[in-house]
């Protein structure tokens, strides 16, 4: 198959009939499909369903009931499920016009570029105008400018790696290296890849129906995408952190100006950080891993055990600090709090999150495929078994 094209949606059920008929139009004459990658917990999938059976091109539905990565992460479902020549990846919005397929992939054809990119912004036709207003312009702009500042060598020839509609050659990404946790799929793979890049203007559309997926929370994951691709997990933990230690420097300033005596106002306000910090790393920092470090109360009780050694020993220093070298005790617990970071991260990347899931896999054995033929679909379609916490349905061709 030439192309594969990826569609992550959620709640997009209005949006579907369209987006095929049109899909089906700019693909004429190409080897192509259309794959969804659904986290919905509306009827989008039976919408999926009911327009696949009679679509000419072959559709392909992924609905994950465990969505890890936000729509970047069904992206890359998508992207390990094909096994064409090119993958394309767009907004079950319509605000990615499906008659720019075709001119996306002509440009993969007659180039040597790995990936390339629709632009809102780019010159002779790039137009933003479907963003639902100046706030939201300002925004995606503003987000443009910060991360072509960040990375100005990898982003050097694309002037929008906030698009999420783009093309690449399947063979040039390597799917492992990305560690998606948001919307912004293009700059990951753009930032973790040296990757040729070519531009196509499109107009950026109005949405067709539903609601925009953009919130205040996409916004901050979107931040911490950049810190972690900038400088590495390692920045999310330390943004975790820093949240842990204004909160405990809160905790404890407020139990010790109601009388409590600053050691017990440090064990008190640590305890609460020490639960705090965890349920921040598992959705933050190490929501990827979540899935290969085995079952929560390991992890929580790694953890706190690690965490809770960790500040009885700066315990005593926090007293030494106090009653010998006349420190304030906030002062001298924020410099404790800080000492200990690395070791903490160190921890927790190696053993808290460890990937522990491979040991207890039992060795694999191939057996035949199998798979029940739905009704109504060419020979070649298969519902398959869920499984991994997603189901997957295969369809394929028009309903006979």
């Amino acid at each position: 198959m030439e192309l594969t094209v990826i569609v992550p949606t959620y709640n997009e059920a209005p949006n579907i009939a369209e987006l095929v008929r049109r899909a089906e139009a700019a693909c004429s004459g190409v080897d192509a499909e259309i794959v969804f990658v659904d986290d919905s917990r509306d009827h989008t999938p039976d919408v999926i369903r009911t327009t696949a059976a009679r679509s000419t091109v072959p559709v392909r539905l992924i609905h994950r009931d465990d969505p890890v990565g936000g729509l970047g992460g069904a992206v890359i479902e998508g992207v390990r499920s094909s096994q064409a020549v090119y993958c394309l990846v767009m907004d079950g919005d319509l605000q990615h016009p499906p008659e720019m397929i075709p001119v996306v992939l002509d440009r993969l054809r007659a180039s040597d570029a790995e990936v390339v990119v629709a632009s809102r912004y780019g010159g002779n036709g790039g137009d933003a105008g479907g963003l639902a207003n100046g706030t939201r312009r300002l925004v995606s702009s503003g987000a443009t400018l910060l991360s072509r500042t960040l990375f100005p060598r990898r982003l050097e020839h694309c002037s929008d790696p906030m698009t999420g509609f783009f093309g690449f050659r399947r063979s040039a990404v390597e799917v492992e290296q990305l560690r998606p946790t948001g919307f912004k799929i293009l700059l990951e793979i753009l930032c973790r890849h040296r990757l040729r890049v070519l531009e196509v203007p499109f107009v950026f559309g109005a949405r067709f129906a539903g609601e925009s997926k953009a919130t205040l929370t996409e916004g901050l994951r979107f931040l911490r995408q950049l810190a972690g691709l900038r400088f590495g997990r390692i920045a999310s933990f330390g943004m975790v952190g820093g949240i842990g230690a204004v909160l405990n420097l809160l905790i404890m300033g407020a139990l010790v100006a109601l009388g409590v005596h600053y050691v017990v106002a440090a064990i008190v306000a640590a305890e609460i950080t020490i639960l705090t910090n965890f349920l921040m790393q598992e959705r933050m920092v190490f929501r990827a891993e979540r899935q290969g470090a085995g079952s929560l109360r390991r992890r929580f009780l790694h953890s706190a055990g690690f965490n809770n050694v960790d500040a009885a020993a700066r315990l005593p220093l926090l007293w030494l600090l106090v009653e010998f070298a006349g420190v304030p005790s906030l002062l001298a617990q924020a410099g404790t709090l800080v000492g200990a970071f690395l070791l903490r991260y160190l921890y927790h990347s190696r053993v808290v999150y460890a990937d522990v899931s491979a040991a207890a896999q039992p060795v694999p054995v191939r057996v035949p495929a199998t798979g029940r033929r739905r009704a109504g679909v060419r020979p070649g379609a298969f519902e398959h078994p869920s499984g991994g916490g997603r189901s997957a349905l295969l369809l394929d061709g028009t309903a006979s």
